[in-house]
């Protein structure tokens, strides 16, 4: 019987240009999982973690950056064929002060884009669908009136 299992966070990471924000894009090193596909900060959540304790490890550890603010998102459910379960990727925004990163193993370069040059680079379909949510809540630079619901952590710069 197929399971439902909140087993994944997603997490888009910004950070403000003047007005505008941008998105950290990360290309897939060689020899991992789909090699040269570009993506946002993922993974697993680990046993005993919340999804907020693994959006800020995987996006300590894929990275190097903290956030400043993050915001819940959506949740979206993807199937996963080698464990016949329905995932849920938990989706959440960082917003980060600093514009230099450090990354891990899996990624071998990334780059800040415009909400629009990320659409184009980003491989998998559910990350497009999560930056037209992550601009439309962010338009007014913070969550405004659905702050109060989505903000996990905030601090003035958020």
């Amino acid at each position: 019987m197929t399971r439902i299992v909140p087993g994944v966070v997603d997490v888009v990471v910004l950070r403000r240009v003047g007005r505008s924000w941008r998105v950290l894009v990360m290309e897939r090193a060689p020899g991992a999982r789909s090699t040269g596909a570009w993506e946002i900060v993922h993974g697993s959540i680990e046993r005993g973690e919340t999804p907020v304790e693994a959006a800020l490890r995987e996006l300590s550890e894929e990275t190097g950056l903290s956030a400043n603010a993050l915001y819940s998102i959506t949740v979206n459910p993807f199937y996963l064929p080698r464990t016949d379960t329905v995932q849920l990727a938990i989706a959440f925004a960082a917003v980060v002060t600093s514009a230099k990163f450090t990354l891990g193993p899996e990624h071998s370069r990334a780059r800040w884009e415009t909400f629009a040059a990320a659409r184009k680079r980003l491989a998998w379909p559910r990350t497009h669908e999560l930056l037209t949510h992550v601009a439309w809540i962010l338009r007014s630079g913070n969550a405004g009136a659905l702050g109060d619901v989505l903000s996990v952590r905030n601090d003035s710069n958020g």
